[in-house]
């Protein structure tokens, strides 16, 4: 059993079955919505596909001899999808995009204040963003608290982020989208982007992305992203950083 909690501190618990041998998580979906406490957009369309994501496809597969342990939970992407064009704020107040980080791998992660494991979570990504980000590679750490930008800046402050922007999007659009390709039941909800904005897999539930486990699967992933990555005009660093 894995506890979650909502906005209003009302505990949820969400029963997840793992596969023998802890090789990874399935939430059941039919009951994800529910359980979680996140309203939809009744979209249940794809996501943008695109011949340029195929390459990042087959990135995804050849993760597979390194997806274990604390990332056992890693699903590649199993067709193309294109993830540019969501959008979220940045610590500066602007709308930015997936796009604007383009030529870059990204580890975008979707979370709140309310989610338990979310907070939980966040010290882990601190650390992987301190250790390996680069021109190369960002976390992406997006809030989707709809009161606004104050308790998890409050959050951060408190547990002594070092490396990560505040971004938001308290209209929560960019969890409603995820959710319409496949890829989020709750939170937290993290997806791989390659250079191009194209996903490489995704993961729902926590993981401890600094341990030798997450770090291991990071820097496979930007030695079979990097060839396939386009040409960009620049690399900004992580948007409000």
């Amino acid at each position: 059993m894995a506890v979650f909690e909502d906005e209003d501190s009302e505990q949820i618990t969400v029963k997840r079955t793992y596969l023998a041998f802890g090789t990874f998580a399935v939430i059941v979906l039919g009951f994800g919505l529910a359980l979680y406490g996140i309203p939809g957009d009744g979209n249940d369309a794809a996501g943008e596909l695109g011949a340029n994501c195929q390459a990042a496809v087959e990135a995804g597969a050849r993760l597979d001899p390194v997806i274990g342990g604390e990332v056992a939970a890693f699903i590649p992407a199993s067709q193309p999808q294109d993830l540019s064009a969501l959008t979220f704020t940045g610590a500066d107040g602007s709308e930015q995009s997936l796009a604007d980080l383009s030529g870059r791998l990204k580890l975008v992660n979707l979370w709140a204040t309310w989610c338990a494991p979310c907070r939980e979570e966040m010290p882990a990504l601190d650390a992987l963003e301190g250790d390996l980000g680069s021109d190369d590679f960002s976390v992406v750490p997006i809030n989707i608290d709809t009161s606004g930008p104050e308790r998890p800046r409050q959050f951060l402050d408190e547990i002594g982020v070092e490396h990560l922007p505040l971004l938001t999007d308290k209209s929560m659009d960019i969890f409603n989208k995820m959710k319409a390709m496949g890829l989020a039941v709750g939170l937290p909800v993290t997806a791989l982007v390659d250079g191009n904005g194209c996903l490489v897999g995704h993961m729902n539930g926590p993981a401890e992305w600094n341990s030798a486990d997450g770090t291991r699967l990071i820097k496979a992933a930007l030695d079979g992203t990097a060839q396939t990555t386009r040409e960009a005009p620049s690399a900004a660093a992580p948007a409000g950083s």
